[in-house]
């Protein structure tokens, strides 16, 4: 994806104060800052071989309301999740501050709802351009906070610029109606309106596209927004943020407020809460979903949920092996099985069983490779964090006891505290832990089955319906399968199904509303009927 790099230990020294008076200057090949003072070795000793390379214009470290950079009164660590070091301290916003940002949203939206679909189309396109100037910056950062593999932080950096392209395009493709009722001297309206200020929640496992998805919607129909990243993943939040002053989105438009662990909670509801805010756009679990649902059923907010998954990957007796074993590789081991669509549950036929578990097997030893997200090579970097890794070590330990074999990994890997081996898990029965909660780790259960009635009823006896894939080679049954399967987005003979153009989103406790796709922008507008009379 790019060069590899390293992020070491800051200690109080926070980013946007090292390189002061810096500014990003285009060039072949990346960015470098703008003629000045060079930094001294001491400045770069916390950044050695990594941020060191970065223009410190991105690095920002203070919150970013009404088109200015603020601090906080406190700040919070940001760590590497690979090695455990500091990545540098951050504004700890609080309530006062996530208020100041909903009163900037509000009085900024007053003025940017009136500005031209085509306007605000120019500007986010300037937004996309800027994005892909500076990819490989973006992706470094990405791979610093989250510890994904450079080369998918890359991939996630593309991912998130073609979200602006795409809602740059459809800002000029908002269209009401005209209705002709049986009165004569009457005519009927529909328009479509911004809904006003968005407070978008997003998580750690997508610090960027997260973003992109919801924010380059809601610009796109007139709204303005108050982003809370993930406490985890500050950085690319903010970066976002400079480059969308670059690209001359107005002050206020685009808000972000970090906060610490300790503040998300009392922030969140904020935000969720403040009568100025009209629309709540969320991602993450279903259990803090619920939570906001509950804040936005005070003041009867627009809502937004894309919540927690479980998602079935079934292979029948008819499936090319081969092709489903590079499909299960590519779905549950993206970022190391840390996404919301990533197969949680492996639903084999009885047929192949045996021949997928060997193949799938022989396959992760041969294409998975443990590291650090920096080092070439590296498929599968750490978990974000402890917590994430004894969750996956709860779920194996609870498998093996109650009779399920491990064909491969298993265990904590040498690397570190945060890495887990990838592993694979035979004999596997319902009543495991692993097959009815979401692991976000790189743990593949194989469940044996024997009748398509059987898979049907498995995959979806559960409350919440994200993803869900399978493969098949029988036309019949891809219909039928396809029709059933109690979830949002199918994936048929395919395991990678997001897409720029795609609506991405689920049904029962996975949430509410779309993202994405020509049905994306509708969820920040409201319809408004006008009967225009005495004609």
């Amino acid at each position: 994806m790019a060069t590899c790099f390293w992020l070491r230990s800051c200690g109080a020294r926070r980013l946007g104060s090292t390189f002061p008076g810096c500014r990003l200057h285009p060039r072949a090949g990346g960015l470098v800052p703008a003629p000045g003072p060079a930094p001294g070795p001491a400045q770069l000793r916390g950044y050695v071989g990594g941020l060191a390379g970065l223009s410190a214009a991105l690095l920002r470290t203070d919150s970013f309301v009404g088109g200015r950079w603020l601090p906080a009164a406190a700040t919070f660590p940001v760590q590497d999740p690979a090695s455990g070091a500091a990545l540098g301290m951050v504004a700890d916003c609080g309530v006062s501050e996530a208020r100041a940002a909903v009163r900037a949203a509000y009085e900024a939206f007053c003025s940017w709802r009136e500005v031209s679909a085509k306007e605000r189309s120019s500007l986010l396109r300037k937004w996309y351009n800027l994005m892909i100037q500076n990819k490989d910056d973006l992706a470094r950062i990405i791979t610093a906070e989250s510890g994904k593999p450079l080369k998918e932080a890359h991939g996630e950096i593309l991912y998130s610029a073609f979200f602006l392209e795409w809602f740059s395009e459809e800002a000029r493709r908002v269209y009401g109606d005209i209705i002709y009722t049986p009165a004569k001297d009457k005519r009927a309206l529909v328009l479509k309106q911004p809904v006003g200020v968005a407070a978008v929640i997003t998580p750690w496992n997508f610090p960027s596209a997260m973003i992109t998805r919801k924010v380059g919607a809601a610009l796109a129909a007139g709204c303005t927004v108050v982003v809370k990243p993930a406490e985890d993943t500050p950085f690319s939040a903010l970066a976002l943020a400079e480059l969308a002053s670059q690209a001359g989105i107005p002050p206020g438009v685009y808000n972000v407020i970090p906060c610490s662990r300790k503040n998300a909670k009392e922030v969140g509801e904020a935000i969720c809460t403040d009568p100025l805010v009209s629309k709540i756009s969320f991602t993450g679990s279903t259990t803090t979903g619920k939570i906001l649902l509950h804040h936005a059923a005070n003041s009867v907010k627009r809502v937004s949920m894309e919540l927690g998954g479980l998602a079935p990957f079934i292979v029948f007796d008819s499936a090319n092996v081969d092709q489903a074993v590079a499909g299960a590789l590519a779905s549950k081991f993206r970022n190391t099985g840390q996404t919301c669509v990533c197969s949680n549950r492996f639903l084999v036929q009885r047929g192949i069983h045996d021949a997928f578990v060997k193949a799938f097997a022989e396959a992760m030893k041969k294409n998975l490779h443990v590291g650090n997200g920096f080092e070439e090579g590296t498929t599968q970097g750490p978990l974000i964090n402890e917590k994430a890794v004894e969750k996956v070590e709860k779920q194996v330990n609870d498998a093996v006891s109650k009779g399920a074999t491990i064909v491969t990994g298993g265990k904590r890997h040498h690397l570190g505290k945060n890495f887990f081996e990838p592993t694979l898990l035979s004999n596997v029965t319902q009543d495991m832990l692993c097959t009815h909660e979401e692991t976000f780790g790189p743990l593949a259960p194989v469940i044996k089955f024997d009748t398509e009635e059987e898979a049907i009823a498995i995959a979806n006896a559960t409350d919440v319906g994200l993803a869900g894939y399978f493969y098949s080679q029988d036309p019949a049954q891809i219909w039928r399968v396809a029709e059933q399967l109690e979830v949002g987005m199918v994936g048929v003979n395919e395991g990678l199904i997001s897409s720029v153009e795609c609506p991405f989103g689920g049904v029962k406790q996975s949430g509410l509303g779309r993202e994405g796709s020509k049905y994306g922008i509708d969820e920040y507008l409201e319809l408004k009927y006008v009967c225009y009379g005495g004609l």
